[in-house]
């Protein structure tokens, strides 16, 4: 950015705060920023509930599995158990995946972990409530 200085007219080479032959203070150019967009959120709202789910199920699949493995109903039971143990994080997003969260259209009570698509009712106003697109609306 060259420009010149406003007193002695000198060149100066970059962005001054001060001319450095005379000493008498430049003008600043301030760029202003945009503000940012904002930010969609993710289609799939209950998958980190359904991740914790998975991630401390699984721990407890495997004991328990290896556990009935030792005593003779592993091939029944424990077998089984630690497959579901290792599968658990996998699985676990998909099952909070049909998990919806937001406002109530009728009173604005925050709701959360709505899984049925067909409907809901409010636990405050004691409304129904359908899932549409991935939001909440009143049923009709």
């Amino acid at each position: 950015m060259n420009g010149h200085c406003a007193n002695c007219n000198a060149e100066l080479a970059g962005s001054w705060k001060f001319c450095p032959l005379c000493g008498a203070p430049q003008e600043q150019k301030v760029e202003i920023a945009e503000p940012a967009a904002e930010i969609e959120k993710a289609p799939t709202q209950g998958a980190y509930s359904g991740l914790l789910f998975g991630v401390i199920v699984a721990p407890m699949l495997l004991i328990v599995g290896t556990l009935l493995c030792l005593t003779g109903l592993g091939a029944l039971l424990g077998i089984p158990m630690i497959a579901a143990g290792i599968l658990a994080p996998l699985l676990g997003p998909m099952i909070g995946m049909r998990t919806h969260k937001g406002l109530c259209p009728y009173c604005g009570a925050a709701l959360s972990n709505i899984e049925s698509s067909h409907g809901a009712t409010c636990p405050v106003c004691n409304r129904g409530i359908a899932v549409r697109h991935g939001m909440l609306v009143r049923a009709a």
